[in-house]
C-alpha cells in the first residue's frame, strides 16, 4: 500500500509539472508570435495541449468571431458563426464570467435550441478583460468530458497571459498612441505643451515686411510735356511714334492757310493807317482839323502793330519744335493729322528712354502705409528673372479712377542710382511688390481675412 500510494503521488507530481510546462511553452509562444493573426492561431489551436478539447472558438467585443479551430480563416456567412456570435453577445450581456456548461441541462433554454448540430455537450467558457488596444472577448472551449476546476485555473491563467500579448500587438492609431505616451508621463505632456506654445507664440512674433502687389509700368522721368501752342487744326506730323529726336527738331506743324491771310490782312491795314497817318502829319502843319485827327491815327497804328505781332507770333507757334532730345511718345500719327485742337491739349511726350520711373497703381483693399523711401521691385513680364529695385517718392492721397473703371492709388518710385546703365525702356509693364513697415507675422497672416470679416459683420 505505501508503495502505490507513493506512486500515486509521483504520478500526480509529473502530471502538474507536465501542465506547468505546457503552460510556459504557451506563454512564450505569444511572446514570440509576429502578429495579432498568429495570436489567434495559438489560442484556438495550441491551447489543446494545456486541456484537450474538440473545438475552440475567439469571439471579440464589436468584431464577432475572429477564429476557430482546425481553420485558416473565419467564414463569416457560415451558420455556425452566426450561431455562435448570437449567444457569446447574449452571454456577454449577462456579464458571465469563466465557467462550464453542461449543454445537455440547457436544452430547453431558447438560448441553446439546435446546439446538439454545432456543438459536444460540455463547455468552457474564459472570459478575456478588455485591455487597453483590445475591447474583450471570450473563448470558448467544446468537448465530450467535462472540464476540470485545475484546468479552468490554468486556461484562465494562460487566456490572462495571451491577451496582455494581444492587446500589445494589434494596430494602435496614432492619436491613441499619443495619448497612451502623454499618460504615461505627465511632466513630459506638460513640456510639450508649453514648448509648442512657446514656438507658436515666438513664430507670431517674428518681424516681417508688410508688402503689397500691384500692377505698374515704367514712365519717364522728368519728360516735356509737347501741348498745342494755339488754337488750329493740325496739318502735318514730321515725326513717327518712339523716333528718337535731337532738340529743336520739328516735331508737327498746324494748319497756316488762315493765319496767313490775317496776317496779311493785318500787314496791310497797318500799311494803310501809316500811310493815311503821313498824310495827315503834312497837311497838320496848314489845317488845324488834321492835327487833331493824328492822336487817333497814333492810336489805330499802335492796334494794328500788336495784332500784326500776335499773328506773327502764331505764325512762328505753327511750327512746334522739340524742347529736348529724346524718344517721341504718341499713339499714331494719322489720329492726329487734320484733327482740331484747343490751346493747352497734350499732343505727345518727349523724353529720355532710360530715364525712367516706377508707377504703380495700389487698390485701396491692398493699401498700406508706404512711406517715402520704401523699397519696390518691379518684376516686369518682359523679363521676370531681373527684377527693377526702386524706392517710393510718390504717394497720392486721393484714389483715381483708371480706365477700367477701378479706384486706386497712384504711387511712383524713382529707380536705385547704382542700376545699371541704360535701364529698361519707357512702357514695360509688370507687377510691382512694395514693401512697408515691419510687422508682425501674425498680423501679417490675419491682416486680409480680418479686414474681411470686418467688412463683413461690421465690428
Amino acid at each position: 500500500m505505501p508503495e502505490a500510494v507513493q506512486q500515486s503521488g509521483t504520478g500526480q507530481h509529473n502530471a502538474s509539472e507536465a501542465m506547468l510546462a505546457t503552460l510556459l511553452h504557451l506563454m512564450r509562444r505569444a511572446r514570440e508570435a509576429a502578429s495579432a493573426a498568429s495570436l489567434r492561431f495559438v489560442l484556438v489551436n495550441e491551447t489543446h495541449a494545456l486541456a484537450p478539447y474538440r473545438q475552440a472558438a475567439l469571439w471579440t467585443q464589436g468584431q464577432g468571431v475572429e477564429a476557430l479551430s482546425g481553420v485558416s480563416a473565419v467564414e463569416r456567412q457560415a451558420p455556425y458563426v452566426h450561431w455562435l456570435d448570437r449567444w457569446c453577445k447574449q452571454a456577454d450581456a449577462a456579464e458571465a464570467g469563466t465557467a462550464t456548461l453542461d449543454l445537455r441541462m440547457l436544452s430547453g433554454s431558447d438560448e441553446w435550441a439546435g446546439w446538439q448540430e454545432w456543438l459536444p455537450p460540455f463547455l468552457a467558457v474564459i472570459r478575456l478583460p478588455a485591455r487597453e488596444g483590445y475591447p474583450g472577448g471570450r473563448l470558448v472551449l467544446a468537448r465530450e468530458q467535462p472540464f476540470k476546476s485545475a484546468e479552468l485555473s490554468l486556461l484562465q491563467e494562460w487566456c490572462d497571459a495571451w491577451g496582455q500579448a494581444y492587446a500589445a500587438s494589434r494596430p494602435v492609431g496614432w492619436w491613441p498612441r499619443w495619448r497612451a505616451r502623454q499618460r504615461t508621463d505627465q511632466r513630459r505632456r506638460w513640456l510639450w505643451r508649453g514648448g509648442v506654445a512657446l514656438a507658436v507664440v515666438a513664430i507670431a512674433c517674428v518681424p516681417v515686411r508688410l508688402s503689397v502687389l500691384a500692377p505698374a509700368e515704367l514712365v519717364p522721368l522728368e519728360p516735356a510735356i509737347i501741348r498745342a501752342p494755339m488754337d488750329g487744326i493740325i496739318d502735318a506730323i514730321q515725326v513717327s511714334p518712339n523716333q528718337r529726336v535731337e532738340a529743336e527738331q520739328p516735331l508737327f506743324a498746324f494748319d497756316r492757310v488762315s493765319l496767313a491771310s490775317r496776317l496779311e490782312v493785318a500787314q496791310r491795314s497797318l500799311t494803310t493807317i501809316q500811310a493815311e497817318y503821313r498824310r495827315n502829319a503834312q497837311r497838320a502843319l496848314f489845317d488845324p482839323e488834321s492835327k487833331a485827327e493824328l492822336a487817333v491815327l497814333q492810336s489805330q497804328i499802335a492796334e494794328r502793330q500788336v495784332e500784326v505781332e500776335y499773328l506773327s507770333e502764331l505764325n512762328a507757334r505753327s511750327q512746334v519744335d522739340s524742347p529736348q532730345a529724346g524718344i517721341v511718345l504718341f499713339e499714331d500719327a494719322g489720329e492726329l493729322v487734320g484733327r482740331p485742337v484747343v490751346t493747352g491739349e497734350r499732343i505727345m511726350v518727349v523724353a529720355d528712354e532710360h530715364r525712367t520711373q516706377i508707377e504703380a497703381w495700389v487698390s485701396p483693399a491692398d493699401m498700406v502705409s508706404l512711406p517715402v523711401g520704401s523699397r519696390v521691385r518691379l518684376y516686369l513680364s518682359a523679363d521676370p528673372v531681373h527684377p527693377v529695385s526702386a524706392r517710393v517718392s510718390y504717394v497720392a492721397h486721393l484714389a483715381e479712377q483708371r480706365p477700367d473703371g477701378q479706384y486706386a492709388y497712384r504711387v511712383r518710385a524713382q529707380l536705385d542710382p547704382d542700376a545699371a546703365e541704360p535701364g529698361p525702356r519707357v512702357g514695360l509693364k509688370g507687377t510691382a511688390k512694395l514693401e512697408g513697415d515691419r510687422v508682425t507675422l501674425i498680423y501679417w497672416i490675419v491682416r486680409r481675412p480680418w479686414s474681411a470679416l470686418r467688412g463683413w459683420i461690421g465690428l
